[in-house]
């Protein structure tokens, strides 16, 4: 018996690369690919969509401003917000960064009528405190202000606190990759720094980040090098912005490559960066 490869110019005729059974060939959602050619083949069609792709992000304006919320919830006066609202002016700063800066609100207060603004839960002052082993990409919490709390393997649960605003791009993208729900709530910026002290490595998990451009085909070579060292047997694959974010999933290890999507284009050299706990090693 045949299987179909996922490589629909695949010119292999080897029964026993073409049984998805068999130890050879990598799984990436429904399609399986018979060798690491093919699927660095397939790999290299996506990036060249990423590479003429454009992020949309579609802006999110509550019916409130932070300022009515916390007004509403009694957590400032009105002489209190208009003076508020005036030394933002003259600042130029963030209205919210003010009421901080003057101690008129407390950081939790600021994180509870973000939750009200945005219809998602703010996380109870004692249920930050868990250690949690990630196997999200640091680079992406670091940079959408986000951390995981809590994990439920029996139910594939995964509870993500943000600090600004909740990055829907990022919740699709973790469900894509890892096939947990991803569930957003909001947490104040000392829990955000606390909670990332508490973070561990997942065991055999190594980050890998592509700053620097490369073509398609580079990029596709680059994830095959990657599916030989470890000897990979599923992938998975999502975007998160202008983040290209692939999975490669061995026996004994387990890779997140991240490509900046904007550069997937523009240059021949490649510069990338491992994480592993914490300690990050520069490859040139």
């Amino acid at each position: 018996m045949h299987a179909v490869c996922g490589l629909r110019t695949c010119q292999n005729t080897l029964i026993m690369r073409s049984v998805p059974e068999s130890r050879v060939g990598i799984r990436m959602g429904k399609l399986w690919y018979c060798s690491v050619d093919c699927f660095a083949k397939a790999a290299r069609t996506r990036f060249s969509a990423l590479s003429v792709a454009r992020t949309v992000e579609m802006p999110h304006h509550p019916r409130l401003s932070i300022g009515l919320v916390m007004l509403s919830r009694g957590y400032l006066s009105d002489e209190q917000l208009r003076f508020a609202a005036a030394q933002s002016q003259l600042s130029g700063e963030e209205l919210e960064v003010v009421l901080i800066q003057l101690g008129l609100v407390s950081e939790w207060q600021l994180a509870a009528a973000k939750a009200v603004q945005w219809g998602y839960p703010v996380l109870g002052r004692d249920r930050t405190r868990q250690s949690v082993d990630a196997d999200i990409p640091v680079t992406l919490l670091r940079t959408f202000s986000v951390v995981p709390l809590h994990y439920s393997v029996t139910a594939k649960r995964l509870l993500l606190g943000f600090v600004n605003r909740v990055e829907n791009s990022l919740l699709h993208s973790v469900e894509q990759v890892t096939g947990c729900t991803a569930e957003p709530c909001f947490i104040t910026p000392t829990e955000y720094r606390e909670q990332m002290e508490r973070l561990t490595a997942a065991p055999n998990y190594t980050e890998v980040v592509v700053e620097d451009a490369l073509t398609p085909a580079e990029t596709a070579k680059a994830v095959g090098g990657y599916v030989v060292e470890i000897g990979a047997r599923k992938a998975s694959f999502a975007y998160c912005q202008n983040f290209a974010w692939m999975r490669l999933s061995g026996k004994r290890r387990t890779i997140d490559v991240l490509f900046q999507g904007r550069n997937v284009i523009e240059s021949r050299k490649s510069e990338t960066f491992l994480a592993s706990g914490e300690h990050i090693q520069y490859l040139r």
